[in-house]
């Protein structure tokens, strides 16, 4: 399989003056732990996560170095920390050399790029373009469906999974984190929804590109203030049934 088959489109991502609260905000409500951050042309210019939250000033978590150690890293290092742990601005915590893959990248070229460099998500180029992300969580349903003895895909697959991503993307209701894995003609949703009546409209819009055979609904209805999250009726199914 391809990164471009199991890949998230709908990118999240910041800007590097986007403010660090803001940013914070935006990890939150969308339940992401990292997103790529782009410059005012567009470009790719670093990831933002939650551990660039873990040491600051506000939370009273800042590094305290002993003097010798100070002594030891020079003043350079110092100023480091300092930026990080008061910066204003998400170009200013964030890592500037992001790791990334190519959509035509192999999983197995994904997998080990995260375990190389202890990383939860991977950004997705084309040349210099930003088309996904892939995540852990993507690899993570992508072992799911081949537990479920689904055939690989074919091209035709990837031209109905292309044809999804624009039916839902274009509406407000569409799934957070929306995934589209199709083989032979079969659809299975994933993502975050915080009203169920957006599931419904997912299922009727995938269902309504010609050449779907069947939809499958793993899409999780999502409780924003408290975190409480519910599997689809269906994935609950098959785990009393295994």
């Amino acid at each position: 399989m391809r990164v471009h088959q199991i890949m998230t489109r709908q990118v999240i991502t910041a800007t590097v003056d986007t403010s660090v609260a803001e940013a914070a905000r935006t990890l939150l409500e969308h339940h992401i732990s990292g997103m790529p951050v782009i410059d005012a042309a567009g470009k790719l210019v670093g990831v933002v996560s939650q551990g660039d939250f873990v040491r600051r000033a506000e939370i009273g978590t800042q590094r305290r170095r002993s003097r010798w150690l100070k002594l030891l890293l020079g003043p350079g290092e110092e100023a480091t920390d300092f930026v990080r742990e008061r910066g204003r601005k998400v170009g200013e915590v964030m890592n500037p050399s992001p790791i990334t893959v190519t959509e035509d990248a192999t999983l197995e070229d994904v997998a080990s790029t995260m375990e190389k460099n202890d990383i939860k998500r991977v950004p997705v180029m084309r040349g210099e373009a930003l088309v996904g992300i892939v995540t852990r969580t993507n690899l993570v349903q992508a072992v799911l469906d081949l537990a479920r003895e689904v055939p690989d895909p074919t091209a035709d697959d990837d031209h109905l999974r292309n044809r999804i991503h624009a039916a839902l993307e274009k509406h407000d209701w569409k799934p957070l984190g929306l995934s589209v894995v199709v083989r032979d003609g079969i659809v299975h949703l994933s993502g975050i929804i915080t009203d169920e009546r957006s599931r419904q409209a997912a299922i009727v819009a995938a269902e309504n590109v010609t050449g779907v055979r069947k939809v499958h609904d793993h899409l999780v209805w999502l409780e924003p203030m408290s975190g409480v999250y519910v599997n689809s009726a269906e994935d609950e199914q098959e785990a009393k049934a295994s």
